[in-house]
């Protein structure tokens, strides 16, 4: 991978891991070759586990953030597909309909009554597509048998 993340730039820039780069290079001189592997060994050994301090971090993060994701899912509400929902509000905007036809017919005639009709059905057709939208999408895919070619 060419493209790495912001965050993988902290194991490079470590202040600490320098020093301890610095220190082990200084040791090494003034020792000499005789402790080159014990040297080297333990500078790895302080880089690996500075390498797993950050994996572990980082797990810890992205298992925070999935336990929020699913908790925001867990609280939202789910697809309001009872059937007293959807009959009740059918029901409530039936009886509604009774004054609204009447008003709209006493004060503009029978284009009122047909505009109130038209409101009254598209709000009962919202409702529906809300709760139910595949209804949108018609019956294509599924219900469709498959075309010879």
């Amino acid at each position: 991978m060419t493209t790495r993340e912001p965050r993988d730039a902290d194991l490079r820039a470590d202040p600490d891991l320098g020093k301890d780069l610095d220190a082990t290079v200084r040791a090494r001189r003034e020792l000499g070759d005789d402790y080159d592997t014990a040297l080297v060994e333990s500078f790895l050994e302080k880089v690996g586990q500075r390498i797993d301090d950050t994996v572990d971090r980082r797990v810890r993060r992205q298992l925070a953030e999935r336990q929020v994701e699913t908790a925001r899912e867990s609280r939202r509400p789910g697809p309001a597909d009872s059937w007293g929902e959807r009959y009740g509000f059918a029901l409530i905007t039936l009886v509604l309909a009774i004054p609204l036809s009447s008003i709209a017919g006493a004060f503009a005639g029978m284009s009122g009554m047909v505009v109130a009709w038209f409101g009254i059905v598209g709000v009962n057709a919202v409702q529906a597509v809300r709760v139910r939208p595949e209804l949108l999408a018609g019956r294509g895919g599924r219900d469709r048998p498959p075309r010879d070619g």
